[in-house]
């Protein structure tokens, strides 16, 4: 699984596209989002533009990478006989998965660290060494969860059907989700809905962080529930692809 890991990786790296997409694009919109606004607190939240979208930034860059990288990626290995060929050596099924959402989360590592970065030398964002600490630690770690949806996806379609259907559910729970937008912003039944969605609890952590604050229990547990169902949904598909093949 080691193996497997560090050949993602080094395989990723040398997409130029998908790691502009990924790690160079989440930085360079934060800036064009936050780049004129100002420090005073958005209504109905205690954080400023660029307090928040350096939250949502950070989670957008890791959710392209991890979604959207590992769901097309695995698209096209079964569709190359890739995935055929790794099931005759000692790798288990449970060791594929795992080395593709661990190998993703690497590569989101980078972005997150830009996001933060530009935040704190264009926007002058100043927090305390634990509270950087904290929202790298959870904006990462919480990662997985997505990690593990973008290889059930790469498993329930193939072809070019893969793409569409992550894009729809990427772009669909970025902005219901509040990565576009801050909730308030927008009508209360979205805001209902958002609020037991991956996306708000995954920012929900590092804002909570912001403000100087521990994440919220509910959050925690709903991004910890849905990284399970996630995982479990990508097993079952990759179990079932196993038998079709």
């Amino acid at each position: 699984m080691t193996t497997l890991i560090k050949l993602e990786v080094t395989r990723a790296l040398r997409n130029k596209k998908f790691m502009f997409f990924s790690v160079i694009y989440p930085p360079l919109l934060y800036l064009i989002i936050a780049g004129g606004a100002d420090n005073q607190p958005i209504p109905g939240t205690q954080l400023s533009m660029p307090l928040y979208f350096m939250v949502a930034m950070a989670a957008f860059g890791a959710i392209t990478a991890v979604l959207l990288g590992n769901s097309e990626a695995i698209a096209k290995e079964r569709a190359k006989g890739w995935v055929r060929q790794l099931r005759l050596t000692a790798l288990p099924g449970r060791g594929y998965v795992a080395a593709k959402m661990a190998s993703a989360a690497t590569i989101s590592l980078p972005s997150i660290l830009l996001v933060m970065i530009a935040a704190a030398a264009v926007k002058g964002v100043r927090l305390e060494a634990w509270q950087w600490i904290a929202i790298l630690a959870s904006t990462w770690l919480g990662s997985f969860a997505f990690a593990a949806l973008g290889v059930a996806i790469g498993y329930l379609a193939s072809g070019e059907a893969v793409r569409p259907i992550a894009m729809l559910i990427y772009f669909g729970l970025a902005f219901l989700g509040g990565l576009w937008l801050p909730l308030t912003f927008l009508p209360q039944w979205v805001q209902n809905i958002a609020e037991w969605l991956p996306t708000h609890a995954y920012t929900a952590l590092g804002q909570a962080i912001e403000v100087g604050s521990a994440p919220h229990v509910k959050d925690i547990a709903l991004l910890i529930g849905y990284l399970l169902v996630f995982a479990a949904a990508a097993a079952w598909l990759y179990r079932k692809d196993t038998r079709k093949a």
